[in-house]
């Protein structure tokens, strides 16, 4: 019995639930199919769609060595992939189950479809270590904050690891399609700095980072200025990892990898959050800040996208973001509380330049990161408490090394000043060759002032919201 393979985000062949269930019966006829909404829809993104294609490439050689090939479609899946079922003769689609709201749409759609013509649609895990429904609180209910979740989800054992086949035996007699390049989508050039893509090059990130420097993660996750993290965001986000083959081996180490596992259970956090409260993507988590009064600044904007805010660390950020299509999780962390706190410019306008560049940008992840950043989430950080760019600088980019490498205007100003070069004397602007509103902006704001604006911003917000009879949706 023939079965078709529809990969979606879990382009590998290691720990792979669906491929082991599809290979139980039969010929596997592998699929792909580029969706137009996802290439040129909310979250488009030409540097994550280049490293897709650079992935489905390699896949398709990794399929040929067993025996298979991927087969490529572009077009709505509600349409392309019954068809292509009916075209390999087959019984059954399998697909890893996937859990944003547009999935569970199109997922539903394409179920209806195939019904009709009488094949089977299947869902296996394997994108999250644990499943929504897993993870529950004492009386049934999902956990809408990290702690306890985290407590649960600790507690509940790992799925065995599927290993990776030597023989997939193909389905003969399919056009296989061709991948196609950003260009012929009608794509804007991705950035130059893409991470290699596809299964073995995720493979040999992960094995560098568990070799070493996971060890050491609880105290250099933090360091822009050092490799400290493990780069293989973008890995997780498209499938070329399997979380659970990452938590199982870096549980297996002989040294304390607790900090790094929790940030993988920050992943599935943010994607069961997603399954239960699907309105997140168009609205704040907490009801009480639905309203807040963010200001329409957009040369502000445009200061902080482009990275002229005249704050080094905010400024290096956004440049590498722009550059590299990566960004350090505490950079994020700085530029979205820069954003929502001192400039008081809605949290929506930085999530979406963020997945409009991020390599690894994930609906899930980064709706929860800007959420939190801005105090709006579940589990936020409390709206009073907003990071000062110039301590984040001083603390975890010590010696300025990141900041000179993004910021060049700044790359002869002496370390004392570095992370305030609005402070220095006009003679050091000169020697350093960096005049202060002509070589590089003064502050845009002033941030004590700011942050003394946003914590009453909020809390007005959050007072009126209190005052208020609850809407339909909130009973």
């Amino acid at each position: 019995m023939t079965t078709v393979l529809w990969f979606r985000r879990d382009l590998r062949l290691h720990d792979h639930p669906a491929l082991t269930a599809a290979l139980e019966t039969g010929p596997v006829a592998p699929l792909f199919v580029i969706d137009p909404p996802l290439v040129h829809g909310r979250w488009a993104s030409p540097n994550r769609t280049a490293f897709l294609l650079a992935t489905l490439h390699e896949l398709d050689a990794a399929l040929r060595e067993r025996g298979a090939r991927l087969h490529i479609r572009l077009g709505n899946p509600t349409r392309e992939v019954p068809q292509f079922a009916r075209e390999a003769g087959a019984q059954r689609v399998i697909v890893t189950r996937d859990y944003t709201p547009y999935s569970r749409r199109r997922d539903a759609a394409v179920a209806r479809a195939l019904e009709a013509l009488g094949i089977a649609f299947h869902t296996r895990r394997g994108l999250l270590v644990h499943e929504p429904e897993e993870i529950r609180n004492a009386t049934g209910k999902p956990i809408a904050v990290f702690t306890p979740f985290y407590r649960v989800w600790q507690t509940l054992p790992l799925r065995p690891l599927h290993p990776s086949p030597a023989h997939i035996p193909g389905a003969p007699g399919l056009d296989p399609g061709e991948i196609p390049t950003p260009a012929s989508l009608g794509l804007p050039r991705p950035v130059d700095a893409l991470p290699a893509a596809g299964e073995t090059a995720a493979r040999a990130r992960l094995q560098r980072f568990l070799a070493g420097p996971v060890c050491t993660y609880a105290e250099t996750r933090d360091r822009l200025d050092l490799p400290g993290t493990s780069r293989i965001s973008q890995d997780l986000h498209l499938g070329l990892l399997s979380p659970v083959e990452v938590v199982t081996r870096a549980r297996t180490l002989g040294c304390d990898t607790a900090k790094f596992v929790a940030e993988v259970a920050w992943r599935d956090f943010y994607h069961h959050i997603l399954w239960h409260h699907p309105r997140v993507l168009h609205e704040p988590f907490q009801a009480a800040f639905r309203s807040l009064p963010w200001r329409n600044a957009p040369a502000h904007f445009t200061a902080w996208a482009t990275g002229q805010t005249g704050y080094p660390l905010v400024d290096a950020a956004m440049r590498e973001l722009a550059a590299t299509g990566y960004l350090h999780n505490r950079a994020r962390m700085v530029v979205a509380s820069f954003l929502a706190k001192d400039l008081l410019l809605d949290w929506r306008l930085g999530e979406t330049h963020f997945m409009r560049h991020l390599v690894d940008g994930d609906v899930a992840n980064n709706d929860g990161g800007w959420q939190w950043a801005a105090s709006v989430g579940t589990d936020a950080q409390p709206y009073f408490r907003i990071f000062n760019p110039v301590i984040q600088s001083k603390k975890f980019d010590p010696e300025g090394a990141y900041i000179r490498r993004w910021v060049p205007e700044l790359r002869r100003v002496p370390e004392s000043y570095l992370h305030e070069p609005w402070t220095m004397p006009p003679s050091a602007q000169e020697a350093a060759h960096c005049v202060i509103g002509h070589d590089y902006p003064p502050p845009i704001v002033d941030h004590t002032l700011a942050r003394q604006q946003a914590i009453t911003t909020y809390e007005r917000a959050r007072r009126a919201s209190a005052s208020e009879p609850p809407t339909q949706a909130d009973r």
